[in-house]
């Protein structure tokens, strides 16, 4: 089972990693179909998805295998500004799951009216949610590490 842990510790920074290359990937895509070039827009779209995908397979298993993460309460200022970041980060999360889910069968069914009227909500949660996760990525795990034991 350490072996098992030992692994799970490599998750953090690469959930983080997905979830930026999955924000920059919304970006281009929404620069290209905003540009006329749909089908650059589709592919960095299937990236993004495919990205967000991967994290969320390695951010399940990671929390299956290593538990609960908490904010140390030893920076209590900061700790305030991570859950005010945190809640609506996961609430727009679950949210956005099924969203994404439509956004895209409408894209793939050809039904680009249904398309664009969820894409104008889902994109900008999506991205939200992207940013974000690197963010809690970097506070949970870099800039506000525990001092004490």
């Amino acid at each position: 089972m350490t072996n098992l842990l030992i692994a799970a510790s490599i998750f953090p920074p690469i959930n983080a990693s997905l979830n930026a290359i999955s924000a920059v990937f919304l970006l281009l895509g929404f620069w290209f179909i905003k540009n006329g070039k749909k089908e650059a827009h589709k592919r960095s779209m299937v990236v993004a998805l495919i990205c967000s995908a991967v994290f969320l397979g390695c951010y399940l298993y990671y929390h299956y295998t290593s538990g609960h993460t908490t904010f140390p309460k030893e920076y209590p200022i900061a700790r305030i500004v991570y859950f005010v970041i945190l809640i609506p980060h996961v609430i727009l999360a679950i949210v956005n799951v099924p969203m994404i889910i439509i956004t895209v069968l409408a894209a793939i069914k050809g039904n680009f009216e249904k398309h664009k009227k969820f894409a104008r909500i889902t994109l900008p949660m999506w991205l939200f949610v992207s940013v974000t996760g690197v963010i809690v990525y970097f506070m949970i795990y870099q800039w506000f590490v525990p001092t004490t034991a």
